[in-house]
């Protein structure tokens, strides 16, 4: 066991020399990191420091010998059938990111009663040597679209700030029953959840309501079938669960096919009995600068309820990113 010096990288600016020390050493405790820091052993470009110190990219860390259990155990290797699936759903990937276009029907993260979701296949997107993808945030079961997983944790951390911020644009296309009146708006009405995991309910709340949180969203109508059906272009402003699901309910056209909201309105004769919600666009920040506008294009199901009404979708754009400081639109 001899002395390293590893050097801070630009993904892990202003990050705390603790928790440095938890992303490469999990296994070392915080007692163990503060006596290592106290005696000298651990420094940063030759000088003592404390663990609450903020590192700088390129910076050098002195790591002494640490014990055996300091060493994190290799991740186990992705399961092959897993890894060739999430590698197809794809549609955008540089050095900081990867966007997924994830199919109707899987589950984003675990929970009661699911055995595959896309949380437990993203080792297969992780490069050698490199660190396991994370999820940025996350859609629906039945939603299909749209997911953004960052590469490491520093970009992870970047992204989850701006969805914070409100500096990320979502764009959902949806298939709802019935014509919104008017035709375009925001909708804003708070929500209150019911119940709590995978059999939480979300119904309109007021405003007085304890446990009411403000929601907001907006939409478009962008064709219709007369009166019977339309498609929408749905922005959630707020991201609160269902939101968009309920928001669709709550103005008289709910979502086609919608397992959980809308009853019997939601499942006219004649269509698939799948969910018609798609999260189609998605502007972000880029974090190494920029922005960047990817869109994923719709299902099988989606195009052939499309195909029925009459609705044009049009070509899918490929991605674009916009270096500097302007937005894509």
């Amino acid at each position: 066991m001899t002395v390293v010096n590893r050097i801070v990288t630009e993904d892990e600016a202003d990050l705390r020399l603790d928790r440095w020390f938890r992303r490469h050493y999990p296994n070392l405790t915080q007692g163990a990191l503060q006596k290592l820091c106290r005696t000298g052993q651990v420094r940063v470009d030759g000088g003592r420091v404390q663990t609450n110190m903020r590192l700088a990219p390129g910076q050098s860390v002195r790591i002494p010998p640490l014990p055996d259990i300091s060493q994190p155990a290799p991740p186990p290797p992705p399961d092959p059938r897993l890894a060739r699936e999430i590698e197809k759903m794809v549609i955008y990937r540089d050095d900081h990111l990867i966007v997924l276009d994830k199919p109707s029907g899987l589950a984003t993260q675990g929970g009661p009663g699911i055995t595959k979701h896309v949380d437990m296949m993203l080792e297969g997107l992780r490069e050698e040597g490199g660190d396991r993808p994370r999820l940025v945030h996350r859609i629906d079961r039945d939603t299909s679209g749209i997911l953004l997983i960052a590469r490491t944790p520093g970009v992870a951390a970047k992204l989850a700030a701006a969805f914070r911020g409100r500096d990320i644009r979502k764009t959902y296309w949806a298939v709802v029953v019935g014509r919104p009146t008017p035709d375009s708006g925001i909708i804003d009405q708070p929500l209150a959840k019911i119940g709590a995991g995978g059999a939480a309910l979300v119904i309109a709340a007021s405003r007085d309501e304890e446990d009411a949180a403000s929601a907001k969203s907006e939409y478009e109508t962008l064709d219709s079938a007369g009166k019977k059906l339309s498609w929408l272009a749905l922005s959630p402003l707020t991201g609160r669960t269902h939101q968009l699901r309920v928001h669709c309910e709550t103005i008289g056209t709910p979502i086609l096919g919608d397992p959980r909201y809308g009853g019997k309105a939601a499942h006219p004769e004649g269509f698939t009995d799948r969910l018609h919600l798609h999260a189609r666009e998605l502007d972000i920040p880029h974090p190494a600068g920029g922005r960047l506008t990817v869109t994923a294009a719709l299902p099988q199901h989606m195009r052939e309820t499309f195909k029925a009404l009459g609705f044009t979708a049009g070509d899918t754009p490929a991605p674009k990113r916009v270096k500097g400081k302007g937005a894509t639109r």
